[in-house]
């Protein structure tokens, strides 16, 4: 029968081993890989790069820094670029892509910037281009793209209001 000792070093293994298999970096560097001119996307995804004149990454959540890393990492010169939004203190220094940090829950001037330039990035490309999106938890509030009738402190208002009010259930 194992020892109190055993178990613990056990159980810490084991939270080890949970956490690097969520860690948004190592789920992308698994899941995509480049094999010559063909960007491979497990499960069942093969795109030709060579029928593409530049490549992006945009994205927003709490994770998308180090899934933006990872296609760095992955794609190295071929990629042109991108902007990311994440929360406050979740920024990445990143090569080729510009990460920004905004508010969240509550959105922020900051995640509206962020909107801003994605928008004008995406506004210039065309067929030839490739944009690759990363997306994890919290973009919603990290990029808050509203209607020129809507102002943000009302989305901010609306936000807060409704955090307030959420009931929680296990």
């Amino acid at each position: 029968m194992p020892n109190a000792k055993q178990l613990r070093s056990d159980a810490m293994a084991v939270l080890r081993a949970c956490l690097e298999a969520a860690d948004p970096e190592v789920a992308v560097r698994s899941r995509m890989h480049l094999r010559g001119n063909v960007l491979e996307v497990i499960p069942d995804v093969e795109i030709d790069l060579s029928q593409f004149d530049r490549i992006f990454v945009v994205g927003a959540g709490k994770g998308t820094a180090p899934m933006a890393r990872a296609v760095e990492n992955i794609l190295g010169d071929r990629l042109q670029g991108g902007v990311i939004c994440v929360k406050y203190g979740h920024g990445l220094p990143l090569a080729r892509v510009e990460c920004f940090e905004g508010g969240h829950p509550i959105p922020d001037h900051d995640g509206e910037a962020a909107a801003q330039s994605m928008a004008g990035l995406l506004k210039g490309l065309d067929s030839r281009d490739l944009v690759i999106s990363c997306i994890s938890g919290g973009g919603s509030a990290l990029l808050p793209g509203v209607p020129e009738n809507i102002a943000l402190e009302e989305k901010q208002e609306l936000t807060d209001t409704a955090k307030s009010r959420a009931i929680y259930s296990l």
